[in-house]
């Protein structure tokens, strides 16, 4: 067909206009509350350490004790291998990116707890803990001794607790602001929401803070922990997690599963309390499909059995973290918590296997992609969204280099933050 040569139509512009008009509410609605992912580094986990305990040199001292048991317990990559099942191609490069890790950045999230992890205290003893968590993390982040994201988690909007959950996010966010200013890598999170109308009374009290300390509007953002059954299925029947989502008005960054809470509230007894249980998987899933393409990420919980004691029984809580965090990953929960410094070797070995073990495959693929190459598998915009989504998850935790990226792709970092989607990277 010639260039100027028209074909043949039946109905008039009027009508392509007014359907568009018609779905200009939807397309800005769309636009809206699936804006897609934010672009940023999502951390592949976030320990919890109480507010009494934490410390100057927590992270440095939970990446020595990491190390220690590495080295007591699987001190090469062939012992680490065996108790894990990595593959030996693998075992050797796992190993040796675990233990720089464990010495570079053992902690990639932190959060200084307030709520069960620290429990009611007097009221002088938590507003002294909330200014000294402040003033050590503004020193942590001018010395360059911070993990990349650290915060607190306050105590819940629940009647009996909502002023000390209130007065501490107070001093916490004060003391900084005097220290300097809010951090970048800042968190918050939201314990036991059940009602939406809780999500909304913290969007109020984070705006009345901006407003009385002249700081942008919507510069403090929050997770949202689910943790009760309410903030799955409301009692219109309805999925309320969604709505709790609506309700942050932009600014709920995540939401952190709770394991044991929630597992207890479906009445679970706690031998059976754990991540791969039912009741965890389907509350998981509805919070997945709440949050997809909202740009709100996921974050599983935690096992409570601690790799500690004799080398046996190290090895049995290694194996069952080991396989619960492969399982989440598998499951696209690329984040979860961990309670004990034994947990960060095999948070990273795991991590780190499940992006190296499919790095050459994802870049072949990609290659043919972007090429519009032939291959065994025909592969969609969708699918290498997902592709170059696995490679900059991979890159931001130090499983995979930009080097080796580079050179089985063709690609940059740009490139691939384009296929995905994602805006242009930032820290």
């Amino acid at each position: 067909m010639g260039q100027q040569e028209t074909v043949a139509t039946s109905l008039a512009d009027t009508v392509r206009e007014g359907i568009g008009a018609a779905l200009a509410q939807v397309d800005a609605d769309l636009a809206r509350r699936y804006p897609g992912d934010p672009g940023t580094r999502q951390p592949v986990h976030t320990v919890y350490v109480p507010g009494d305990v934490f410390a100057a040199d927590t992270v440095r001292s939970w990446g020595d004790q990491a190390l220690a048991a590495l080295d007591e317990h699987a001190p090469d990559a062939a012992a680490l291998a065996a108790v894990l099942g990595i593959p030996d191609a693998l075992a050797a490069d796992v190993h040796d990116r675990v233990r720089a890790k464990l010495t570079r950045e053992p902690v990639e999230d932190l959060r200084i707890d307030f709520e069960d992890g620290y429990g009611p205290r007097p009221d002088a003893e938590e507003d002294e803990a909330a200014a000294r968590a402040a003033a050590l993390v503004a020193a942590a982040y001018d010395t360059g001794t911070a993990a990349p994201y650290m915060g607190i988690r306050m105590k819940c909007m629940e009647a009996a607790v909502r002023d000390r959950g209130i007065r501490t996010l107070d001093i916490f966010l004060t003391g900084l602001m005097e220290a300097g200013g809010l951090p970048d890598g800042l968190v918050l999170t939201l314990p036991k929401v059940t009602y939406a109308e809780q999500v909304t009374a913290m969007v109020r009290l984070l705006e009345a803070f901006e407003k009385a300390r002249g700081l942008e509007s919507g510069r403090i953002g929050f997770e949202i922990q689910i943790e009760t059954t309410q903030s799955i299925l409301g009692a219109d029947g309805r999925a309320t997690v969604a709505r709790m989502i609506e309700a942050a008005e932009g600014r709920a960054t995540s939401l952190h599963y709770g394991t044991f809470d929630y597992s207890a509230s479906c009445g679970v007894s706690a031998a059976h309390q754990s991540l791969d249980h039912p009741v965890a998987d389907h509350a998981k899933a509805v919070m997945q499909v709440a949050a997809a393409g909202t740009g709100v990420r996921l974050s599983d919980g935690s096992t409570n059995v601690l790799p500690v004691g004799p080398t046996e029984r190290v090895h049995d809580a290694w194996r069952l973290h080991h396989g619960l965090v492969r399982r989440s990953l598998a499951r696209a929960y690329y984040q979860g918590w961990d309670m004990h410094p034994g947990h960060l070797p095999t948070r990273y070995a795991a991590v780190y296997a499940f992006y190296r073990e499919g790095l050459e495959q994802a870049a072949a693929r990609l290659v043919a992609y972007v090429a519009k190459a032939g291959g065994a598998v025909m592969d969609e915009p969708a699918t290498a969204k997902a592709l170059s989504g696995y490679l900059l998850r991979g890159l931001d935790c130090g499983a995979v280099d930009t080097a080796e990226v580079a050179r089985l792709t063709g690609l940059t970092r740009a490139d691939l933050d384009a296929l995905a989607g994602r805006p242009a990277a930032t820290a």
